[in-house]
């Protein structure tokens, strides 16, 4: 079963660079995702649009997350932490795309049952491994509704 068009899944980057979220952006619509976008710029702000907390309306479902770990109040890790212990996010689907090519980061994203890990640095093939990922998700998969 595919995608709702009455109901596109969103993609949330969370990511502090705002050159990182413009490229991320680009480079999906090039290949023609055209799904909505949102963005927010730490842990701290993700957490508030999925959960509509701190004055911000909550971010419709389906939604798939592009996650940078390296960001100021809560970076990526704690965020896979606070999503995967939240009865209500847990099942999200999460990308890491991120400058740490630590493999400790790479196994503590894991654990939290990350769907991809990309390297910014690595990001050629990588990154259009990525984006061939996402737009499977976003046509194939049936998101169940919340």
């Amino acid at each position: 079963m595919g995608q709702d068009k009455s109901n596109p899944v969103t993609i949330l980057i969370v990511d502090d660079d705002q050159v990182e979220i413009r490229a991320v952006t680009r480079a999906l619509r090039k290949h023609r995702i055209d799904n909505p976008i949102n963005d927010a710029a730490n842990g701290v702000e993700a957490l508030s649009l999925l959960r509509g907390t701190n004055g911000v309306k909550a971010m419709a479902w389906p939604y798939i997350i592009l996650l940078d770990l390296n960001m100021p109040r809560m970076g990526g890790l704690e965020f896979l932490e606070q999503v995967r212990s939240d009865e209500s996010l847990q099942s999200t689907v999460i990308f890491v795309l991120t400058t740490s090519d630590d493999d400790r980061d790479k196994a503590e994203a894991y654990e939290q049952h990350i769907a991809g890990y990309i390297v910014k640095s690595n990001a050629g093939n990588d990154f259009i491994n990525l984006v061939s990922m996402i737009e499977k998700f976003v046509l194939t998969v049936s998101f169940q509704s919340k």
